[in-house]
């Protein structure tokens, strides 16, 4: 078994803790100036029924297989894994209603470019294979946002939602093949900034499928021998971090 590959610290871990770091030091300096009320940019914005923007963003996917210790006919035993995160890029436009004063309704159609590389461990001889599966999902997250009330030109709020996926690029004749859809449940946090000509908002969110996006009817295959792979995983989940910049 491996680790995930310690380049996810210096490509996606930093600028989250840059985030989370921000988050702090904003909280620390708004109760120092909780005396001093600045001007605010923009005060009317929150009363607005309704909500556009547009979003882009990074993110990193997984899957958490489930092996089952398969041996095949030559006695060689089989593990799955998804040993190193790749960063992806992530779009999409940005609808929010307003259902009271600290609650709001959004919808955030997206698309997410990305790969994962599945590897395939022989446990037995050391032997390894590796499948490069790439991903362009179209995505309709469902959230609802809880924030704080705001305070001079912040407010900071954090989310929760579905959000069901359709990968358009899944392909056959590989030696796993995954389903198309899938739904995920997704909660996060992140902060509104309000500048003065646009409200900026940095979100962090985590994403967890509840599908078993395993197709273990490989009716595709024409060498039946392919089917170890397959037989080697019980279930196969989702998982995606996402760090979005939206501009409202």
């Amino acid at each position: 078994m491996r680790y995930k590959n310690t380049h996810l610290l210096s490509g996606f871990i930093v600028p989250m803790l840059m985030l989370a770091v921000a988050l702090g030091l904003w909280g620390r300096g708004s109760v120092a100036s909780a005396q001093s009320r600045k001007v605010m940019n923009r005060p009317y914005i929150d009363q607005r029924p309704y909500h556009y923007g547009f979003l882009a963003g990074l993110h990193a996917q997984d899957i958490e297989f489930t092996n089952n210790g398969y041996i095949d006919e030559n006695g060689n035993q089989w593990f799955t894994d998804v040993p190193n995160y790749d960063l992806g890029f992530t779009v999409g436009i940005l609808g929010e209603l307003k259902l009271t004063n600290n609650i709001a309704l959004r919808v955030i159609p997206s698309m997410h470019f990305g790969e994962k590389n599945t590897w395939f461990y022989n446990q037995t001889t050391g032997e390894h294979q590796i499948q490069n599966m790439k991903s362009t999902y179209i995505s309709i997250p469902i959230d609802l946002k809880f924030s704080a009330d705001r305070f001079n030109n912040y407010r900071p709020y954090v989310m929760c939602g579905v959000n069901p996926m359709y990968d358009l690029t899944v392909k056959k004749q590989r030696n796993l093949l995954l389903r198309p859809f899938d739904c995920f449940v997704e909660v996060g946090m992140g902060c509104d900034f309000y500048l003065p000509f646009f409200k900026c908002i940095p979100e962090l969110k985590f994403c967890f499928g509840l599908l078993d996006i395993i197709n273990h009817k490989r009716k595709d295959l024409t060498d039946p021998a392919m089917m170890l792979y397959t037989d080697g995983v019980d279930k196969g989940t989702n998982k995606m971090i996402v760090l979005t910049l939206y501009i409202e």
